[in-house]
């Protein structure tokens, strides 16, 4: 197992494409990278500092409906995320946002990280309106830190921007607790009835096509890639019109549909 630290980290970034100012979205596997030196803390201060407060890193602190499966509530002050132990440090650092989602909160730290998160509650998780929206208008950019792109969440923008008939933009609602402690409702997504064998399963196809748009660096033990949003949209649209069809596939009914 590879051992590195923060500076290895920095050094290993900068190397990537990552620079100060960008708007960057995260997903992470801190396992992936062998063991790190000060553990998430320095992953995440890594990329603070290469981005400065300038720029605005961005995660999703999503739960995946599991307080709900429990009989809880998506709580904004202490509900953790399902994302891994990089994403559920961030969120709860000093100067970071989460937005009011009750299942795909996203979290932000920097300049835009109100812009960012603030409409949550009342536009989406994922589709027009939403962190990831804005985030694209911006020429942000996903980094992928040993995930590969089964994690890649920004597919599912480009499916509800792009008009996928599996997902509803506003399609349920759920009770939630405020950063007051006040229980309210907030709106989400309308995930699919079934796995999209598309973008859900890893297609070698979507695979390759982002390869060509992506930039790669072995950081440790984990393989890192780094693509603009904008390259990245125009692949996927590209890639769901010429092979989504007359899929079948519909969104779920659930307990909290609208």
């Amino acid at each position: 197992m590879t051992t590195i630290g923060k500076e290895d980290l920095k050094q290993g970034f900068l190397a990537l494409g990552i620079k100060p100012g960008m708007n960057l979205e995260v997903h992470s596997s801190l396992s992936a990278f062998g063991f790190v030196e000060g553990g998430a803390d320095a992953v995440l201060d890594a990329l603070q500092e290469i981005l400065t407060e300038e720029g605005t890193l961005v995660m999703p602190s999503f739960n995946h409906e599991a307080p709900y499966n429990k009989g809880e509530v998506f709580d904004i002050r202490s509900t953790p995320t399902t994302n891994g132990k990089i994403p559920d440090t961030f969120w709860r650092r000093e100067g970071v946002l989460r937005g009011m989602n009750p299942t795909h909160a996203y979290a932000a730290w920097g300049r835009n990280a109100i812009r960012y998160t603030e409409s949550q509650q009342s536009e989406t998780g994922l589709g027009k309106g939403s962190p990831l929206h804005r985030m694209y208008e911006d020429g942000g950019y996903v980094l992928l830190l040993g995930t590969g792109y089964h994690a890649n969440t920004f597919h599912h923008f480009v499916e509800q921007m792009e008009g996928a008939h599996c997902l509803r933009q506003i399609g349920e609602i759920y009770p939630v607790i405020d950063a007051n402690g006040i229980k309210t409702t907030a709106h989400t997504w309308s995930w699919r009835e079934k796995s999209c064998p598309l973008n859900d399963l890893q297609h070698p196809v979507y695979e390759e096509a982002m390869g060509a748009i992506d930039s790669r660096q072995k950081i440790g033990d984990s393989l890192c890639i780094l693509y603009p949003m904008r390259e990245g949209y125009r692949v996927i649209a590209s890639f769901l019109h010429e092979h989504c069809g007359d899929c079948p596939i519909q969104p779920r009914k659930h307990r909290y549909s609208i």
